[in-house]
Formats: structure tokens, sequence, C-alpha cells
């Protein structure tokens, strides 16, 4: 791949500190989008589903509420799940930038999120989600065919086909109602997949809980995405052609970010309600985000 060189502009300088404030969006849904806390990408990343699919049946109580009072409150924890490792060397640093990005979401996005809610219905709301859980599904595709997983593979192409006709553009997931349903597959993944070791546990201002291996592969998920450089381009390939011009940067930018956006209010809204009393029912939010996002990581990996 080589990447197009151009005489430096005014232009040019403003455009790459448009993709620098491009990356740190495009992974900002994980350290508040889905949430009001960085908890947000603990959740597992499923398309959502209309609310009349939902199940009415009550849920059990946690097992959580039936542990003494002395214990840390875990409201992410799983009954049966083994002990993890929880390399985290740098948590000193990490505890402050986790509190500067729950600041972040309490006193921007969460507001943004509220009026939007107020404005936009549920179903929208889900609606838009679907659609752009459907124009991620290449990283998924591709990390099915790194790991050797034809079936997942088979499966991401038909919900992808499925939802992308009958369900208009991806806004309706009837893929599930035929089960077409596969764990998800990403970089960070793919790379655990073949023995990467996980890293220290980081967390950057704007960013999801990451490991280092799962940084990468996140990185990674970007570039696997066409979009990202066949559509609106943020990677400029020599000689391969684009719908929005490699010269028009500008309107790349503004597509890109626009669409983050969206999807990150969109996102959050979604999840007002989710983790309403999290917060207050965690003695030790940091170390609880820290376990759950180790714990969802090495579970995705032996899957």
């Amino acid at each position: 791949m080589t990447i197009k060189r151009e005489d430096v502009t005014t232009d040019q300088r403003a455009m790459r500190f448009g993709v620098l404030i491009l990356l740190a969006l495009l992974w900002l849904p994980g350290c508040a989008g889905r949430t009001g806390a960085p908890t947000a990408l603990l959740e597992p990343a499923t398309p959502p589903v209309l609310l009349a699919d939902a199940s009415g049946a009550s849920k059990p109580a946690s097992d959580a509420t039936e542990k003494p009072s002395d214990d840390l409150f875990d409201p992410f924890a799983k009954s049966g799940e083994d002990a993890i490792e929880e390399y985290d060397p740098w948590e000193p640093l990490n505890t402050k930038v986790f509190e500067f990005n729950r600041q972040v979401d309490r006193w921007v996005l969460k507001p943004v999120a509220q009026g939007y809610n107020f404005v936009m219905p549920n179903p929208v709301q889900i609606g838009i989600s679907n659609f752009f859980y459907n124009l991620r599904f290449p990283p998924r595709f591709f990390n099915n065919i790194f790991q050797g997983k034809a079936k997942g593979a088979g499966i991401e192409v038909g919900r992808f086909l499925v939802n992308s006709t009958a369900g208009v553009g991806g806004l309706f997931d009837v893929a599930q109602h035929l089960d077409l349903k596969t764990p998800e597959e990403d970089t960070g993944q793919t790379l655990g997949f073949y023995g990467v070791k996980p890293g220290p546990y980081v967390i950057l201002p704007l960013l999801p809980p990451f490991n280092l291996r799962d940084l990468v592969g996140y990185v990674g998920d970007i570039a696997l995405n066409p979009i990202n450089w066949l559509v609106a381009p943020i990677i400029e390939v020599r000689g391969v052609p684009s719908v929005i011009a490699h010269k028009n940067r500008t309107t790349s930018t503004v597509v890109q970010l626009g669409g983050r956006v969206f999807e990150i209010v969109n996102d959050r809204s979604l999840n007002l309600e989710k983790f309403q009393g999290v917060e207050e029912a965690t003695l030790d939010l940091y170390a609880a985000v820290r376990n759950a996002y180790l714990q969802k990581r090495a579970r995705a990996i032996r899957e």
C-alpha cells in the first residue's frame, strides 16, 4: 500500500488534524458512548433489536446482591468466570485518565444524548444503530477468515445480505429471526488466537479500555473497513478510486466525523438508563470496569 504524498499546504495540515480528531471519535463510544461512564465497551457489541422483539420476562436478581456488604460490588461480574491476571502496571495514570473520560461523558456527551433522546423515537434509534452495525460487516468477516472460522464468515455474509436487502439497508435486523447469529470477531481476537499476549491494561483520553494487543487490533479493524479507503477515505491508496475523491479531503473528514458523532450520540441515547445505578452501587468503578473488560476479552478469544 502506497500512501499518496503531496506538497504540504495549509489545507493538508488542517485535514491531518481533522484525521486525528476522527480517530479519537472512532473510539469514543467505548469510553462513554453506551453507558454514561467508561464502562461502555464492556457490553457485547451485538446489534440491537426492536423493543417488540425483546422478551418481557424479568431477569433474576444478580448474585452480586447476595454478597456480604464488605465485598466490592462488580455490576458486570458473571457467575462461574475464572479469575484472570489483571496486569495494570500503569494504574496510577490510568485511573486519572479514566476519571477524565467520565467527566467528558457527564458534562458533554450525556446531556447531548438526553436532548437527542427527547426528540428521537426509540425504534428509530434502534434502526440507526442496526444500520451502523451492518456497515462494519467487513472487519467481522475478515477476522472470521483469518481465524479459520468458515462457518462464522458464512453467517456474517448471510447477515449482511439479508439485512442489507430485506432489512432495508440494515435498519432492521431481519437476520436474527433466521438464526443467523455468530460471535463477533475483531483483529484483537485474531491476534490473541495466534498467541499474541494481551500486554498491559491501558486507558487513554477519549478512548475505551484496552490492552496493548487490542489497541493494535482496533486500528487494524479501521484499516479492514473499505469505507475508510473506498468511500470516505482517511487512507489514500495510489491508483485506487473512492466515492469521495482523494482531493476532497475536507468532504471526507466532514462525512467521517459527522457519521461517527451521530452514531456515538445515538448509541449513548439508547443506553441512558442501562447503567443508571452502576456508579452508585460500585465502590471501585475503575476496578470493576477493568475486570469486566479483561474477562470479556478473554472469553471472546476462547470462543
